[in-house]
């Protein structure tokens, strides 16, 4: 059977944010949509995303790495959520392995996002309806269109190729060749939900940073020789010019 999947390069990622941005314009006027956002910002965001792309920082300053992780549904091949919804509403294509929700009948209890142990289900308050990302099924699917526009939003404006697609049950796929030669690996397999998306590896980097790095040769205080403020001055804009 026929596993529609994406792997993930964490190596190349720079978390630019396409992916989130261009998923959200292709399903709000899709399918799948609306997509609506009530802050989607500040201390307490709510807003439905299809996908979203975490930041965190590693290591111990000075020597640092930052480290994007876009996250999405992961369309695991034994999927939580599906078994818990009790009108059916979740549920898997058998055709491609997709997993969808079918807001017809969908009652918004969120089991599904209760049972997922990813996080990747978003109830949308608007709507009382709970919805994810559905790999642009109407996109992927639509015989219309070229071949090489048949693949996620998200796929198709990543600027630095993070993002694969394919069918991760074909092993001459560009995405099973990527998981078995790269080192691609599932998000928390003992879980057992087998999802289908991948991620590959960062490679490890080295840097060190020196001590005498930590001020840049360009800065205008050394420069100026006003690295050092007078005892009785705060602020450079107390300093008389």
């Amino acid at each position: 059977m026929t596993q529609l999947a994406l792997v993930i390069d964490l190596n190349v990622c720079v978390g630019c944010h396409a992916c989130v941005t261009s998923c959200k314009q292709w399903n709000t006027s899709g399918w799948a949509g609306p997509l609506p956002d009530q802050n989607p910002y500040e201390a307490d965001p709510s807003g439905t995303f299809f996908n979203r792309v975490q930041t965190f920082e590693i290591g111990k300053f000075p020597n640092t790495e930052t480290l994007h992780f876009p996250k999405s549904c992961l369309h695991c091949e034994e999927p939580p959520c599906v078994p818990v919804c009790p009108t059916g509403a979740s549920y898997k294509r058998e055709d491609n392995g997709v997993v969808l929700v079918d807001y017809d009948k969908c009652i918004g209890c969120k089991y599904c996002s209760w049972a997922c142990p990813y996080g990747v289900r978003e109830f949308d308050e608007k709507n009382k309806v709970m919805k994810k990302c559905t790999l642009c099924i109407d996109r992927i699917t639509d015989m219309t269109l070229p071949e090489a526009e048949r693949k996620p939003a998200c796929v198709l404006s990543c600027p630095t190729n993070a993002r694969l697609y394919g069918d991760v049950h074909d092993p001459d796929s560009e995405v099973s060749v990527a998981i078995r030669e790269r080192g691609g690996y599932q998000l928390q397999p003992e879980w057992g939900t087998q999802p289908a998306n991948h991620y590959l590896p960062r490679r490890k980097v080295r840097i060190h940073i020196h001590e005498d790095e930590l001020v840049r040769s360009d800065n205008p205080l050394v420069k100026e020789d006003l690295a050092a403020l007078p005892e009785d001055v705060d602020t450079l804009d107390d300093v008389a010019w």
